[in-house]
């Protein structure tokens, strides 16, 4: 049995076997199972074996377990027991309606979003982040724009206030700008697609109260006799308002703003689901957007936005309020209670407000302070990193050292605190300390400036330190909460004394067993290491190496991985992609292509075939989990200039056709024709060795694996 069939029935019996269970589902990174009784589940159980990332109960007897990229396998392994025939189960789709294994399956991190035992509690939240989360690559994206200007202003290169820059600048400008102004429309597709409304529509709605012809409205010349507006002096602010058939609509600027389109799309979803059940379905297409639109448009523009635009407004002016008059009170509370928020998934709507702060003062308050617990959530991860390289422990060391790259470079902390942090309770006390160091020194460095702000929304990473205002008391005070954290872990450990024999047992144990199997093989032949192998297999002297098919030989268990396409080879880190820089989906290469058809590198079972044509899951029959990844975002063309030669679960041998690719298709539609091979279980694996800097044809070795 192999282990992700012992995992899959250990997850089973974790929820308290398949009796348990009425149906099953999952999204991109978890297994969702409706239960009969949620106190049989046995989380302790559950989070004990190595694919769960965590494991909690929701209301109404709903369960979530936390897998990662892998869930998909896990999912079809646990449909595959025979004890889970006559169990309920589906798919939640959540890469734009395409199956399979997408990139935005394998490349979403592990969240929880379990809140408490409180169902509309738990939906409220579930619609708050699905609204935001698909949006966060485009928000990220424009943050890095902004810390280049912010470079290039602080150089002196150009002054990005003014209002005269040239039109370069001012076209550098409208990349970033885009994002924030649209933002409503994003926001109201992504929240309309959550409530099962069509998205379009959900847009569309927004887009109305941003036209051109909208914002005319509060055009006084233009409309004289209509329009009326109030200037503020004190707050140099104008409101407008304006008469349409007889009724006084309050005239507002929408870019930007977030409160607006989670009401309106809520409303929406009740207006089109109430139509949609008397409707006839034979002219549902014309008739639910006809009648959706010309009732909830108006009711947006007299009533939603307005109140929506006081809401975002009015709890913005709170937390602007304290934090000027207890900017002290302010700096620390924020990093000391997003610990807490972050793994609920209760921080979205502080995100929701910095946008909002963004929209109306132009800046924002609130992820200056909040870089002292993510600095001081990556710092911890530093410590059990430093841990895991003096105790040798491998796959520790992997873990850490991924989730520290996406914290460091990409602001997410998701991989710290779900693959590590709330696994170990040393940690949490550890790194509460360290936010409060950087909320404190964040609190006394800025009291003469009135705290630190953005204008941008910014993740908070080493490459957005150039946002925030002042610079230095941000740099410092995050760097204390980094120091602080990771020196409290490495001094005092992030495990308990049982936990830290437990794996010094575990490590005596196999290098007993290593030095034991040396030794049996010394006299007959003893394996050359790992990199001496890939020498050979180089020299295409395979010898006592493994087989083409992947089977290792007695005498060297090794196996390998050949190249699928011919062309040059790369390290991850050159492909240009960040998640696979990371290893975040294995050790492996990018090859440079030449030529148009891609060949399966190793001999097993294809796990996943996505639609598109541009990845292949194979696993063979010892065990290793191969990606061939064709193109870097390559799932965009949507199957264009991919024929795919092969079907998901089917056989494969090594050297058959998996699909052949219009590579000129590729480039001409912007994308990478980079291809990755990546072993996606490195982790459980001894070793994993990419051969690079080659120049290979079909069938040359590319990665030595050993078991």
């Amino acid at each position: 049995m192999s282990n992700t069939q012992q995992s899959a029935e250990s997850i089973i019996s974790g929820v308290g076997g398949s009796a348990n269970v009425r149906s099953m589902t999952h999204c991109a990174t978890r297994l969702r199972f409706e239960l009969r009784d949620n106190s049989k589940a046995d989380q302790q159980a559950l989070e004990a074996i190595p694919e769960v990332l965590g494991a909690l109960a929701q209301s109404g007897n709903r369960y979530q377990v936390v897998i990662g990229g892998g869930v998909e396998t896990m999912y079809n392994a646990i449909v595959a027991l025979p004890s889970m025939a006559n169990v309920a189960h589906g798919e939640e789709s959540e890469d734009d309606g395409a199956s399979g294994t997408s990139d935005a399956d394998v490349k979403a991190a592990a969240r929880s979003k379990a809140r408490g035992k409180i169902a509309w509690l738990d939906s409220f939240f579930e619609y708050l982040s699905d609204s935001f989360r698909p949006i966060l690559g485009v928000l990220l994206g424009a943050s890095l724009i902004i810390a280049f200007a912010s470079v290039m202003d602080a150089l002196g290169i150009v002054d990005f206030r003014s209002a005269t820059k040239p039109a370069g600048w001012v076209f550098i400008d409208a990349m970033w700008r885009g994002v924030f102004y649209f933002l409503p429309i994003m926001i109201a597709y992504n929240a309309a697609k959550k409530l099962k409304v069509d998205p379009w529509l959900g847009a569309t709605v927004m887009a109305a109260l941003m036209t051109p012809n909208f914002m005319s409205l509060s055009d006084i010349k233009t409309f004289p006799n209509e329009t009326l507006c109030v200037v503020n002096h004190t707050l140099n602010t104008s409101s407008c308002t304006t008469k349409i058939f007889g009724l006084t609509m309050q005239l507002n600027d929408y870019g930007g703003n977030v409160f607006v389109p989670l009401m309106m799309v809520a409303v929406l979803a009740l207006v089109y689901h109430g139509f949609k059940k008397v409707i006839p379905s034979s002219v549902q297409m014309v008739f639910l957007p006809f009648l959706s639109m010309i009732i909830v448009i108006p009711l947006t523009a007299f009533l939603i936005g307005p109140l929506g635009v006081w809401l975002g407004n009015g709890i913005g002016a709170g937390l602007a309020w304290l934090n000027t008059t207890a900017p002290f009170i302010f700096a620390i509370l924020i990093p000391m209670i997003y610990p807490f928020l972050v793994p609920l998934g209760l921080h979205w709507p502080l995100n929701a407000l910095m946008l909002v702060n963004i929209q109306t003062l132009g800046y924002d308050f609130i992820q200056g302070p909040m870089g002292a617990w993510n600095f001081a959530c990556f710092g911890a991860t530093a410590g059990v990193l430093f841990i895991a390289w003096r105790n040798k422990d491998k796959v520790m060391k992997q873990t850490a050292t991924g989730a520290l790259v996406a914290g460091l470079f990409g602001g997410v902390s998701e991989p710290s605190l779900y693959g590590i942090h709330l696994r170990f309770k040393r940690i949490y006390p550890r790194m509460l300390v360290g936010c409060f160091a950087g909320g404190l020194t964040l609190a006394i460095l800025s009291l003469p400036y009135g705290g630190v702000r953005t204008g941008a929304f910014a993740f908070t990473s080493l490459l957005t330190i150039p946002v925030f205002s002042p610079m230095w008391v941000y740099a410092i005070s995050v760097a204390v909460a980094f120091v602080v954290a990771m020196v409290l872990i490495i001094i005092s450990d992030y495990r308990t004394p049982e936990q830290k024999a437990e794996a010094a047992a575990a490590l005596a144990k196999a290098e007993g067993q290593a030095s034991a199997t040396v030794s049996a093989q010394e006299p007959i032949n003893a394996p050359a290491p790992l990199g001496q192998q890939t020498s050979t297999l180089l020299a295409d002297a395979p010898g006592d190496l493994a087989s083409s098919s992947g089977s290792p030989t007695a005498a060297a268990p090794v196996s390998v991985v050949h190249a699928p396409i011919a062309g040059r080879v790369i390290t991850l880190d050159e492909t240009g992609d960040p998640v696979f820089a990371t290893k975040a989906l294995g050790e492996g290469v990018g090859i440079v292509p030449e030529g148009s058809s891609v060949v399966s590198p190793v001999s097993g079972t294809l796990l996943s075939v996505a639609k598109t044509g541009h990845a292949f899951g194979i696993k063979t029959d010892d065990g290793v989990e191969v990606l061939v990844h064709i193109g870097i975002d390559t799932v965009k063309m949507k199957g264009e200039g991919f024929t795919v030669a092969v079907t998901k679960g089917s056989r494969v041998t090594e050297g058959d056709v998996l699909a052949t690719v219009d590579f000129d298709a590729v480039r001409a539609a912007g994308y990478s024709t980079t291809t990755i091979v990546t072993v996606t279980n490195t982790l459980r694996l001894h070793a994993v060795e990419p051969i690079t800097d080659v120049t290979v044809e079909i069938g040359d070795p590319i990665i030595a694996v050993e078991h």
